[in-house]
């Protein structure tokens, strides 16, 4: 077994979790990452917790639901890692467990490499303050706006939001995290934003970006994507979900220093210098709109401006 997967593991089990040896893990994988929720599953056991496996066949989209004989195991245990390629974290399921004490963390797509770096870092005292002090920042604002060199020009209204930090760090009771964690985000007010996406990054759905893809918005929802076979996918994504697929979900910044834009949008949200935007699910951001649904829009040397004021530019965080 590679030896630095294990260590990640470890440290993501006891540092990020807190997990202890009076607690049950459970660990929910699909085949795509087999490899790593067995990782977890070892590292558990070695740790002398009781450890618990599952398997659940790919689910077709990013925030579908898992199989209700999963969603009850997860409502079952004190701690879930969910290593799998389509991410649970937008779903009933997770919520629920969550509402119920439960600590879980996500970790929809990762890969080998990125769990080796990004889940090394020193969460406590690299992520957590700055990633804290950005979500304070994002509750106090009511209004954004986000341009960038690529052409993205939107606003958007955050009164009457809260910004959530993800540091990575998930001890108490009910506590959700996506690691690699390190972002700042908040759930815009629905029907409020407008102007144009423009993803340069990358894309959930389709990964890194062949060419910008484009994304016009009025009044809160995407009403047309360009930029060839990419939109066309994402396109087709939303169709499957209707309308509420379209609605603009979330904006966050990054603040991993671990991570890079590597086409896994897991590991490219949280890049520094980045902002990214979603379209889709809102509801675990503290939004009213619950769908199957939630794709993050990576920005590159993003200018990101909070009621007037600067507080990036072109990537950089302002003083």
């Amino acid at each position: 077994m590679d030896a630095r997967l294990l260590r990640a593991a470890r440290t993501a089990l006891v540092d990020c979790m807190g997990i202890s040896k009076k607690e049950v893990l459970l660990v929910i994988m699909d085949e795509p990452l087999r490899e790593i929720g067995y990782v977890f599953w070892e590292a558990g056991r070695r740790l002398g917790i009781e450890s618990i496996l599952v398997e659940m066949i790919e689910r077709e989209m990013h925030g579908s639901e898992p199989p209700d004989a999963i969603a009850k195991l997860m409502a079952g245990v004190d701690v879930v890692m969910a290593p799998t390629n389509k991410s649970l974290s937008h779903t009933n399921a997770r919520r629920a467990a969550c509402d119920k004490g439960v600590r879980i963390a996500t970790l929809p797509g990762i890969t080998v490499d990125s769990m080796r770096r990004t889940l090394a870092v020193d969460y406590k005292n690299k992520v957590k303050g700055p990633t804290e002090r950005l979500a304070k920042l994002l509750s106090a604002a009511s209004q954004a706006r986000v341009v960038t060199p690529a052409g993205t020009d939107i606003t958007m209204s955050l009164k009457g939001r809260d910004g959530e930090a993800d540091t990575g760090i998930a001890h108490t009771g009910g506590d959700f995290t996506n690691l690699p964690a390190g972002e700042a985000y908040i759930a815009p007010m629905e029907g409020t934003a407008n102007g144009k996406i423009v993803a340069d990054g990358s894309m959930a759905g389709v990964g890194l970006l062949r060419k910008p893809l484009t994304i016009h918005v009025k009044n809160g929802y995407a009403v047309k994507f360009e930029g060839g076979k990419d939109a066309d996918t994402i396109r087709r994504l939303v169709n499957k979900v209707g309308k509420l697929g379209c609605n603009i979900a979330e904006l966050g910044i990054g603040t991993n220093v671990k991570a890079h834009i590597v086409g896994n949008v897991l590991e490219d949200e949280k890049a520094i210098g980045t902002v990214h935007i979603a379209i889709g699910d809102n509801r675990s951001m503290g939004g009213k709109v619950s769908v199957p649904l939630h794709l993050d829009a990576i920005l590159r040397k993003p200018t990101l401006s909070l009621d007037g004021k600067v507080i990036m530019k072109d990537g950089r965080m302002m003083k």
